[in-house]
């Protein structure tokens, strides 16, 4: 039973506690960014007095979007946790993102829930990636419902926007409300429910009147009634209901509550709810909806666990006496409390003070070899946006808030230290739009690597390289706000750095044969320095590396000395000859030179082997080779064309294109050159309107255009 504590945190605000898993529901709020999540989730805090108004908690800031940032770009940027009680449950709602640079958000928002619902815009409809979501959902079995929002807006069109979902998202996608409009014919001003046969009426404001469906409310709604109740009734383990409705029997609401209930958390059905966080109309009957039809976490299905070394274990339950397994879903660095972890819990109680161990593998696989320590627990928090309220306990199914962990990241696993568990971990798409950041100073480089560091913890979209090829250090983001965002908590954790163009690793070699001549002596001091060889160099295969060949007859070069020559040979090769890159793939065969029986020395003939490299470099072809990765874009159907076309554009050469199964997109394979692919991320999206994705990998280096060659070498020369 929901039950509320006087314990306080943080914000010093009384926070809402539960007892039961069967009193919680897990709700994430996914859709296009513009389409209302972040105001309805403030409508439905205002309206369950969870706060005093609509755009505040209670000290007057924002409950969702006060990240600067999020202010800045006028559109939610994080991931943000707020609980409220209704009808004695507990609805944590997660508000996700909907940009599609700030995926990472929302994934983490799916992974701690346990329904999505789907918000609509009534004037803009629904987009392509709001399609490709549902989708996702519906592979994993996600249970979804969608809410209709800005029906008080002058374009508003919920028949339209209503079409637009059961078009999108195909069948079983139904009303469960009829709007009713006011006296201008336009205005939205009650609901009809389709199942309860009551009437809300919102024209004196929130909350509603309530009223029994009069006889003309009745014919308006038949075709969407019947249709609802077949749906519902379709789905009904009672084999009776079916053969009553036909008979012409009127079904009892309380019937068929419990199987819109077992509909929707099976992921079969649907349900479509009309909502307008302005005027509060329907903001009830989405509480409603939630507590009555989305799932519980005693029905969702856990995530796999195993030990920590791989070994198998038991399936977990959501029993809040099991053993303890949580996972961290989101952390973030607060300046003032610093690292807070949004956490799950999936089995067990977490409490104060309590001694876990944590563990992890990181969501991309990259690992986490220092994850895998215990850590005391200090406190316990219930998050409502910013705001942290202390409680004495989160049990299984429930959401809270933890601080100050030492080592817990995004992903990581909480559990009991005496048998400590690692769970699965969810899927993160790859970040693909790099940015090279630079410190403005030597003494900002620790600062920023700190910073950047603590980043990439909370964020597994985000990825850190030093290429060690063009010596930058590179920050791989999912597109430009990202980035955006990503630079200014850096700035504002006082770091100063700069960004620069990111540069390709580019190769060198040889186009053909050629011979140098190394000739270094010098008398300075009266010391000498005297080395003298002779080198051919031939070009070998592309990935066959680098070959160094003793073919010295007679010691013209002493055998002790031959060693030397490599060296200087291999410095040169990663110094580059004209641009400046590594020079790679060619065999470099000593065949004679000189020494001095005094003067010659290791460096004089590391030396002379660098200057006979430079002179068959001058005296041969050198050509600049490119990295050329394979790129895998998934589009729908009908960006095709455009797609192909655009690689082509990019000097790329299409391998093929497969039609998926589901008959709406296709996957187009072409090799392209990793320069044409550096902002590739930003403008497919432009391209496909937000709905295409692509992976790339790398397959070789080839030969750059003699024309961008000359560019490159020009601006190295400069």
């Amino acid at each position: 039973m929901a039950q509320k504590t006087s314990e306080k945190g943080l914000a010093g605000a009384v926070a809402p506690v539960v007892t039961e898993p069967g009193r919680v529901r897990n709700v994430v709020l996914v859709g296009h960014s513009g389409a209302g999540k972040t105001t309805l989730v403030e409508a439905l805090l205002a309206a369950t007095g969870t706060i005093p108004r609509t755009g505040s908690v209670t000290d007057g800031t924002t409950v969702t979007d006060h990240d600067p940032a999020a202010v800045r770009q006028q559109r939610s940027v994080a991931l943000a946790c707020a609980p409220l009680v209704h009808r004695d449950v507990k609805i944590n709602l997660l508000d996700a993102p909907g940009y599609a640079d700030f995926v990472g958000e929302l994934r983490a928002g799916l992974r701690a829930a346990d329904a999505a619902l789907f918000v609509v815009s009534a004037v803009d409809g629904v987009d392509e990636s709001t399609v490709t979501l549902w989708e996702e959902c519906a592979a994993v079995g996600m249970p979804r419902a969608v809410a209709i929002t800005r029906l008080d807006h002058p374009r508003a069109d919920y028949e339209a926007a209503l079409q637009d979902c059961q078009e999108a998202f195909g069948e079983n996608v139904l009303p469960t409300y009829q709007p009713m409009l006011g006296d201008d014919g336009q205005s939205v001003v009650g609901l009809i429910g389709l199942v309860t046969l009551r009437v809300l009426d919102y024209s004196q404001g929130y909350p509603p009147r309530i009223g029994e469906a009069e006889p003309e409310h009745l014919n308006p709604i038949a075709d969407d009634r019947n249709t609802l109740i077949e749906g519902i009734i379709a789905e009904s383990e009672d084999e009776t209901l079916m053969d009553r409705y036909i008979a012409g029997e009127l079904i009892d609401t309380a019937a068929l509550l419990p199987d819109l209930h077992q509909a929707v958390a099976q992921g079969n059905f649907h349900p479509v709810i009309p909502v307008c966080a302005g005027t509060g109309v329907g903001l009830d009957a989405l509480l409603d909806g939630l507590v009555d039809a989305a799932p519980s976490p005693l029905e969702h299905d856990l995530p796999v666990v195993t030990g920590v070394d791989g070994s198998p274990r038991s399936p977990l339950t959501c029993d809040p006496d099991g053993p303890l397994v949580a996972e961290v879903v989101r952390t973030t660095i607060d300046r003032h409390v610093g690292r807070v972890s949004l956490v799950r819990v999936f089995s067990g109680t977490l409490r104060p003070d309590q001694v876990l161990h944590v563990s992890g593998h990181g969501l991309t696989g990259r690992g986490h070899p220092d994850h895998d320590a215990d850590e005391r627990v200090a406190h316990v928090y219930a998050p409502l946006g910013a705001q942290l309220r202390e409680v004495p306990y989160a049990i299984a199914g429930d959401l809270c808030a933890i601080t100050k962990s030492g080592s817990a990241e995004t992903g990581d696993t909480l559990s009991g230290k005496d048998d400590p568990m690692l769970m699965t971990p969810w899927s993160m798409p790859e970040p693909l739009l790099p940015i090279a950041v630079v410190a403005k100073t030597r003494s900002d480089e620790d600062s920023l690597a700190k910073n950047l560091a603590r980043l990439v913890a909370g964020d597994p979209t985000l990825r850190l390289e030093r290429n060690p090829e063009t010596h930058q250090q590179v920050l791989w983001t999912m597109g430009e706000s990202h980035a955006d965002v990503v630079l200014e908590r850096l700035r504002a954790g006082g770091v100063e750095l700069d960004t620069e163009p990111v540069k390709v690793a580019l190769r060198e070699t040889f186009g053909g044969p050629a011979k140098g001549h190394g000739r270094h002596v010098k008398q300075s001091g009266g010391h000498g320095q005297y080395a003298v060889c002779d080198i051919e160099v031939e070009p070998l295969p592309r990935g066959a590396g680098f070959e160094f060949v003793d073919r010295v007859v007679g010691g013209a070069v002493p055998h002790n000395y031959i060693p030397s020559v490599e060296k200087g040979v291999r410095a040169q090769l990663e110094k580059g000859i004209v641009a400046g890159y590594p020079v790679v793939d060619l065999r470099v065969t000593l065949f004679d030179g000189k020494s001095h029986s005094v003067d010659s020395s290791d460096a004089a003939f590391q030396t002379a082997g660098a200057l006979a490299l430079r002179e068959a470099a001058a005296a041969g072809q050198v050509t600049l080779l490119e990295p050329v990765d394979e790129v895998l874009v998934r589009v729908p159907d009908t960006y095709v064309g455009a797609v192909m076309s655009d690689l082509s554009g990019r000097r790329g050469r299409p391998l093929g294109t497969d039609t998926e199964d589901d008959g709406g997109h296709s996957l187009v394979r072409a090799e392209v050159p990793a320069a044409e692919l550096v902002r590739y991320a930003v403008e497919l999206r432009a391209l496909s309107s937000g709905s295409g994705t692509f992976s790339r990998s790398y397959v070789r280096h080839e030969p750059m255009p003699p024309h961008l060659a000359d560019v490159v070498t020009k601006e190295h020369a400069r």
